[in-house]
């Protein structure tokens, strides 16, 4: 369900989603991409669509179990991903059933809609073009983030339906490359979901809808919030393994593969507040840094963040986020205006308008699958990559204002040249950051590190 801001009430307050397109069509320029228009076989509703999947790890195996349940006939058709044996234990979950982080329920296992011979097995850093071109109409992008833009390109060149998790990028750069991308998406027609699957959660949406009929009157500030213990462990990398391996096997300690976790988890919670305000932040300031190095917990990302951002009007965001155990923990997204305020992931307004969100709602992992594929059989306009874009730039912008503690604006950040990418893309190559002596990661250091 794609949300316009062209109607919010709080349009003519902040930099509306039309000034992020206008702004960034002069960076897309001229970075127009050729190639197939999208497959229209499935108009009538009775063929069966076939999918790619690229990035077979939990949340990969979760999509592509999704996607198997949409309504009418879908098939597994190629799988790709770095490495093998994630393929393979990813085809084995989905075959005999598994339990997910994403589903309610163990699925029983989809063996008779799974149909990926040996020759659909697609390793390696360019498995994704043999299974975007193994006659697929859908490709589920849900590799680690860094890799997001180049997939997306190809797969829009070929013609491809697509969902791709989120964030969209690690940097700005990357962002620019889905941008122009999705450009030539909508001229061919293409239908395009992403991860921020709370866009489909009917609690969220009838929460935004009262905000946005003026339920807490003008927003004044919001805060947003995603603060967890330690994040999963990262053992010192072996002798036997080089260090791109390592790095790629342990994404989510690393910059350069997750953006950090400010931009990789906190982009549910800040995407929340962006719906209920609509437009995006004009300038932001913060800090952060790194508070524990231990054994298991290797790489470059922070530990801890707090940006505030700053709107059109002068209104703010709050976003923390922390992963430290032992401290408070905190999942939630809050607006608060002239009238009350509305914690949006609970449900609830507080002040003149009390209410309370008590019905039900499905699994919005599912929903989100749903929606996709029945625009893909019934040629529907459907197209999530603006918004997710605004709230993936919005993320990095707060990454950077806590990485270099200086005063970032929307216009520098989007317009930032500072890549995250290697030079080369190899198991044997050299990653864009490295251990020292001593085995640790050097880290982010405010007044030092450039990110514009």
């Amino acid at each position: 369900m794609t949300t316009s801001f062209k109607n919010h009430p709080t349009n003519s307050r902040h930099t509306s989603r039309r000034t992020f397109l206008k702004q960034s069509s002069t960076i897309i320029a001229g970075a127009a991409l050729s190639g197939a228009i999208a497959r229209s076989a499935h108009a009538a509703g009775d063929e069966t669509i076939k999918v790619a999947l690229v990035g077979c790890g939990a949340r990969g195996t979760g999509a592509a179990a999704q996607a198997l349940k949409t309504k009418g006939p879908v098939k597994l058709h190629a799988m790709a991903d770095i490495f093998d044996d994630r393929l393979q234990s990813s085809l084995a979950n989905l075959t005999k059933g598994q339990k997910s982080d994403y589903d309610r329920e163990a699925h029983a296992g989809f063996s008779a809609q799974v149909d990926v011979p040996p020759e659909r097995r697609f390793v390696g850093f360019d498995a994704y073009k043999k299974a975007i071109d193994s006659d697929v109409d859908v490709v589920i992008l849900t590799t680690t983030q860094h890799f997001r833009p180049e997939h997306y390109e190809y797969a829009v060149r070929q013609g491809k339906h697509v969902f791709m998790e989120k964030p969209l990028a690690v940097d700005a750069p990357g962002v620019r490359r889905i941008l122009a991308a999705n450009e030539q998406a909508k001229k061919k027609d293409l239908k395009v979901g992403v991860g921020l699957m709370s866009r489909h959660n009917a609690k969220y949406q009838e929460t935004i809808r009262r905000i946005h009929d003026g339920a807490i009157g003008e927003i004044d500030f919001m805060r947003c919030y995603w603060n967890v213990g330690f994040l999963r462990d990262t053992p010192p990398r072996s002798a036997d393994q080089t260090e791109m391996y390592y790095q790629l096997r342990h994404p989510y300690h690393f910059l350069w593969l997750s953006g950090d976790y400010y931009v990789d988890a906190l982009i549910h919670a800040i995407d929340a507040c962006l719906w209920a305000t609509g437009g995006h932040p004009v300038d932001a300031q913060g800090v952060g840094g790194r508070q524990f190095r231990l054994d298991n917990q290797h790489g470059d990302a922070y530990d801890h963040h707090f940006v505030e951002y700053t709107f059109e009007d002068g209104c703010k965001m709050f976003a923390q986020t922390r992963q430290i155990s032992g401290c408070w923990n905190n999942y939630s997204a809050h607006t608060h205006g002239s009238k009350g305020a509305a914690d949006i992931i609970k449900g609830r307004i507080e002040g003149a308008n009390k209410w309370r969100f008590r019905g039900r709602f499905a699994n919005p992992y599912q929903v989100e699958h749903d929606v996709l594929f029945d625009a893909v059989r019934n040629n529907k306009p459907h197209n999530e990559t603006e918004y997710s874009a605004i709230s993936t730039m919005t993320a990095i912008m707060g990454r950077m204002a806590s990485y270099s503690g200086k005063m970032i604006r929307w216009e520098d950040a989007l317009n930032s040249k500072v890549s995250l990418s290697p030079e080369k893309y190899a198991l044997d190559a050299v990653p864009p950051v490295v251990a020292g002596k001593d085995g640790l990661y050097p880290v982010a250091m405010p007044g030092i590190t450039k990110v514009l």
